[in-house]
């Protein structure tokens, strides 16, 4: 069988998410590839869809029903070990994808002999085919025979799991997995994963369609995810470390770490959060002290954040209670005068 399609289910019957994603999968215009939906212990209607799915499509629909709460990771981590692809693909449950996706990317991999394929993806909130905003994923710079310089570049953007391909056998061979019962598995998994792989090429298409919803991972911030964030960083670290990876790339992996742990956390926390506590604020400054004491000095944490980003974190990292207090008048004063609205 050329390709595994993975798809983890939790709660994405309601709006029509869940059918018009698998409608999207089930008319792929290659013939040789299998479903595997993993149903995430979903209390809703979910699985009876799947159900419905696995009937009518016998022959590459295949359900796996879990009973415990696993997340996004563990269910992807269930159905990579019953497939039976050469190639790997995930999409998630609310998302879809252009009926020739798949198709695209595997003739490019035959064409080039690559042991992953990207695209880009658009960004939409309406149920339909019609392209939404495009957005980039990875670069042509990344592409190619992979080198050193490449996969520094794979390690600080690794681009979406979900706009790729896997061949599984190296999959296999690193047993790669997902971290379980957490949020954001992608942000640890996807660097990781590419520096395992040799050769990354890419389709200049936006073939993947991302879903825009209330409930989507990006809109609903809560503590859970925000601290989520802060596992994943440390995890991304270990990984780093247990494959040999930490050294050779350790500039990169400082950068990676200070946008994951600490940046994003810092900026989704303060905007997503009702009422942001001065404790969390200082144990993520304690935590980036911990692992990366200079990595304000890092080339890359220079260049790629803004004047007042890193103002913002120089001030958090000297006093928590200082940001806190800074930061709240700003944004209320850029409320009130409308310039948070440009």
């Amino acid at each position: 069988m050329k390709l595994s399609i993975i798809v983890p289910v939790h709660n994405m019957a309601g709006g029509n998410k869940l059918r018009f994603c698998l409608e999207s999968l089930v008319n792929q215009t290659i013939s040789d590839y299998e479903i595997i939906a993993v149903d995430d212990a979903s209390t809703d209607d979910s699985l009876a869809i799947l159900r419905e799915y696995e009937s009518n499509y016998p022959w590459k629909f295949k359900v796996i029903a879990l009973y415990e709460n696993v997340k996004q990771g563990g269910a992807r981590n269930r159905g990579m070990e019953a497939a039976k692809g050469t190639w790997i693909g995930f999409v998630d449950s609310d998302d879809w994808i252009a009926p020739d996706m798949y198709e695209k990317l595997l003739h490019k991999a035959q064409q080039t002999g690559a042991d992953v394929v990207g695209c880009d993806y658009s960004m939409t909130d309406t149920q339909s085919m019609k392209p939404g905003k495009l957005m980039p994923n990875n670069t042509l710079a990344q592409t190619g025979v992979l080198d050193r310089e490449k996969y520094k570049l794979l390690v600080m953007n690794p681009g979406s799991m979900v706009i790729k391909v896997y061949r599984k056998e190296v999959i296999d061979a690193h047993h790669l997995r997902f971290p379980e019962k957490t949020f954001y598995e992608d942000n640890c998994a996807s660097p990781i994963w590419m520096l395992h792989f040799t050769h990354f090429e890419k389709v200049e298409e936006p073939l993947y369609y991302y879903y825009q919803h209330d409930l989507s991972t990006v809109h609903a911030i809560s503590m859970e995810k925000c601290e989520a964030r802060l596992l994943m960083g440390k995890r991304l670290i270990e990984e780093a470390k247990k494959y040999g990876f930490y050294k050779p790339y350790k500039q990169e992996f400082e950068f990676a770490f200070s946008k994951l742990y600490y940046m994003n956390t810092l900026f989704t926390y303060m905007l997503g959060m009702k009422r942001p506590k001065v404790a969390f604020l200082r144990l993520i400054a304690d935590g980036m002290r911990q692992e990366f004491p200079d990595f304000q000095e890092n080339i890359y944490y220079q260049r790629e954040f803004d004047a007042e980003q890193k103002k913002l974190a120089a001030m958090h990292m000297k006093s928590p209670t200082q940001f806190l207090i800074y930061f709240k008048l700003l944004y209320f004063y850029r409320n009130i005068t409308g310039k948070n609205r440009k």
